[in-house]
């Protein structure tokens, strides 16, 4: 479990992560959502030890990571897949790194199996196609067989075979037990992939509730109806009280139970050729609530936000690299 308690990160003057609180339970996939410059990844590094909160706690089974010994066998993430020695190759990184905790050689070929680079694990890391370099990165956060996995944006890259692989992999990680934070900004993925949402705005939290009930309070649902007597249908269903929206050749029913316009349409004695309930999606209710936190556009970060960051693989106090390694 992951519990996030009061956390906030300032840079300079701006807070980039604004007392925020949350929980991540085993057993299920969390999606982090929030806008470009919410905070999702500066809330995962701190998580995970790599940057140091301002105020507030982050703990990992009621620890912070920096005291957990060997943590990649509690602990796995991805939080950037180009974190990796271009020259090593995709096995020699991963037995590297399962040498750092005292894992067992066997677990990276298990591992380098799971993701699909068995073929591949004697190449050079460097030269791997982003979509690879994602797949090497899940390998790596897989290793240590952990009990909480935190992904930030894993299908980068990955073609729809690989997006539908991970979507999978994820879900079956929950179903064994494990608590798996995701963040992604594809709305569609999330929605057939997280049980529980995090949403957050500007740093803070606006919702947390399980997918269906983020969904469900944040849009309007309606149903689709057509009848070859769409304008007495019309009438029959006005005179209901019934909000109704015209559509090119059929009808929309706003807050209405589907049972009541059947209903409506048997006792006028109208036929009807569809029937069926609309949901909002997921990405509907996402720009709705989080439309007042968009403070930043596609092209780069906020102001007072940490400097973009250029890996250095020699340089012994490389942050992400501890960060792995510890």
């Amino acid at each position: 479990m992951i519990e996030v308690i009061g956390l906030t990160k300032q840079y300079g003057s701006a807070t980039v992560v604004n007392d925020l609180s949350f929980t991540v339970r085993t057993g299920t996939v969390t999606g982090f959502l929030g806008p470009n410059g919410a905070g999702k990844s500066t809330t995962m590094r701190m998580i995970l030890g790599l940057d140091t909160p301002t105020k507030g706690r982050a703990l990992i089974f009621g620890e912070p990571y920096d005291n957990l010994s060997k943590p990649l066998t509690k602990v796995g993430s991805l939080l950037d897949a180009n974190w990796i020695h271009p020259n090593r190759s995709a096995r020699s990184h991963l037995r590297f790194l399962a040498a750092t905790n005292n894992i067992n050689a066997k677990r990276v070929d298990k591992v380098l199996d799971t993701v699909g680079l068995t073929k591949v694990a004697g190449r050079a890391a460097g030269k791997f196609s982003l979509g690879m370099k994602q797949r090497l990165g899940l390998a790596a956060a897989l290793l240590g067989d952990p009990q909480i996995l935190i992904f930030d944006e894993p299908v980068n890259g990955l073609d729809p075979e690989g997006i539908f692989w991970i979507r999978t992999l994820m879900k079956d990680l929950a179903a064994e037990g494990r608590a798996v934070l995701v963040s992604s900004h594809l709305m569609s993925e999330m929605a057939l992939t997280a049980d529980h949402l995090i949403v957050i705005g500007a740093g803070k939290l606006i919702a947390s509730s399980s997918t269906a009930d983020f969904i469900a309070r944040s849009t309007r649902s309606s149903v689709r109806v057509r009848s070859p007597q769409l304008a007495q249908l019309r009438i029959a269903l006005q005179a209901a009280g019934l909000e109704i929206t015209d559509l090119d050749d059929a009808l929309e029913v706003n807050e209405a139970p589907i049972e009541q316009i059947g209903d409506i349409a048997f006792r006028a004695g109208l036929p009807l050729h569809e029937l069926a309930r609309q949901s909002g999606s997921l990405e509907q209710a996402f720009i709705q609530l989080t439309a007042d936190s968009v403070e930043y556009s596609d092209s780069g970060g906020g102001p007072g936000g940490p400097p973009p960051a250029s890996p250095s693989f020699d340089a012994p106090g490389n942050a992400q690299l501890e960060g792995d390694l510890r």
